[in-house]
């Protein structure tokens, strides 16, 4: 068994080729898929976005430190007991350091703001877990599409061996005189257009394991072979209900998160109205002297202290209607949100509807195509015997052997059809997740 979930099983697979069942292609797809990755990396920035608005709510603090130089002090020119005099505002060498706090004691924009962070963190994960969905959905659907197209070369190499046979029988009349030059020549252009589609099917299914891999998030030069066990025979269809449980599905919970945060958006706007109030504080102290010595050593520097607490209350009154504005524009997006909710509700079941439609369809078709491919092989076995007797036409032969090769290729197709319909079923059911388990 591939054991996908090591990171040892790249080299394992370079070595040798190894199979791949649908489920070990999912977990590998999984833990490897670039979109998945990133969705899981966009939940980290989420916490971390969270972290950033709740920042805003605690206390804020601050520290600074100046230092100045006065070449030419500034004087205060005052009349003291009727004398005129000039006296200097400060020293050429001032500096400063203090710390500076703040903290929001009510500001309704901040707290909503922590309520839409959580959502979004919220909305990540919903995302992460969509994108898991559309992945597992892309990667079955290669999967099957890869099977279908190794089983048509298994048809193609069956015809090409049979044509072969009839080659060597026509061979042996011609050189016996019992056959024309044409009837050669017909079965060898018949043999050059078998091995001509077959070097296209092998083109396909290159090109279609590469999309696989690419999907998984493995490299395209693994090389990879899957067991032809994972196409079985189709004979009964699964269990129908009349309606699926819409809040089940993904899709749905994200716009009940956007819903959340249309609103949350709506509420912050409203709070633009709201007025603000913060605690502030500070404390500087402050030293001055007539060189760069700001110790008591030096008789010339003084230094002081001063510190100073105090309440800041915001209140908005007019803005030009600009948070009118930003609310009308919020229930705008929110009635967009209702009519795309409504779409999408649609969109589900009419994806759960034609499943429903396409199974039952590509069941029937699966039914027919493998009678008729029955009926085609007996009919080819039985003109190529009577062509052996001389009871048919070479023209006979190979209109058999073409209507077998379409029969047979019409029941793998029908066998995909019906694959990718059920697992549309199953996204509809919401539980996509099942084919990983």
């Amino acid at each position: 068994m591939l054991i996908v979930i090591i990171g040892s099983v790249l080299p394992q697979l370079a070595i040798a080729q190894q199979q791949i069942t649908l489920k070990e292609a999912l977990t590998f797809a999984l833990q490897n898929n670039t979109k998945v990755r990133n969705a899981k990396l966009d939940i980290e920035g989420g916490r971390y976005k969270v972290q950033e608005v709740r920042a805003q709510a605690l206390p804020q603090l601050t520290g600074n430190v100046g230092l100045t130089y006065n070449p030419i002090i500034g004087q205060l020119v005052a009349n003291f007991g009727g004398q005129t005099q000039a006296i200097k505002l400060g020293q050429n060498w001032n500096s400063t350091a203090g710390v500076q706090l703040s903290q929001q004691l009510f500001n309704q924009q901040v707290f909503t703001g922590l309520q839409a962070a959580k959502s979004s963190e919220e909305y990540y994960n919903l995302t992460s877990q969509l994108t898991e969905e559309q992945i597992i959905e892309l990667v079955a659907n290669n999967y099957y599409q890869v099977l279908v197209n190794r089983q048509q070369l298994n048809v193609i190499d069956t015809n090409i061996k049979n044509v072969k046979i009839v080659e060597k029988i026509v061979g042996t009349q011609y050189k016996n005189g019992l056959a024309r030059k044409i009837d050669v020549d017909r079965i060898s252009v018949n043999l050059t257009n078998l091995n001509t589609q077959r070097e296209q099917v092998i083109n396909a299914i290159t090109q279609l394991e590469n999309q696989l891999k690419y999907s998984m998030g493995m490299p395209v030069a693994t090389p990879i072979s899957l067991p032809p066990t994972e196409l079985t025979e189709v004979t009964t269809l699964p269990m129908f209900t009349d309606s699926i449980d819409l809040a089940n599905r993904t899709e749905v919970k994200l716009l009940n998160n956007q819903d959340k945060l249309l609103s949350l958006q709506r509420k912050a706007y409203v709070a633009e109205y709201y007025p603000s109030l913060a605690l502030t504080g500070n404390y500087t102290y402050s030293s001055q002297s007539d060189s760069f010595d700001f110790l008591k050593s030096n008789a010339a520097a003084i230094g002081y202290g001063a510190s100073a607490i105090g309440l800041t209350l915001r209140v908005p009154i007019f803005n030009g209607f600009l948070t009118r504005s930003k609310i009308r524009q919020a229930d705008v997006e929110i009635k967009k949100a209702q009519e795309s909710r409504k779409e999408t509700n649609n969109a589900l079941n009419l994806a759960y509807e034609n499943a429903k439609i396409q199974l039952r369809n590509n069941l029937n078709t699966i039914k027919a195509q493998r009678k008729n491919a029955d009926l085609a092989q007996e009919i080819y076995s039985s003109t190529q015997n009577n062509y052996n007797n001389g009871l048919a036409s070479l023209t006979d032969l190979l209109d058999t052997e073409n209507a077998l090769t379409s029969a047979q290729n019409s029941y793998t197709q029908a066998l995909l059809n019906y694959k990718i319909a059920e697992i549309q079923l199953i996204k509809s059911n919401g539980n996509i997740k099942s084919l990983v388990q």
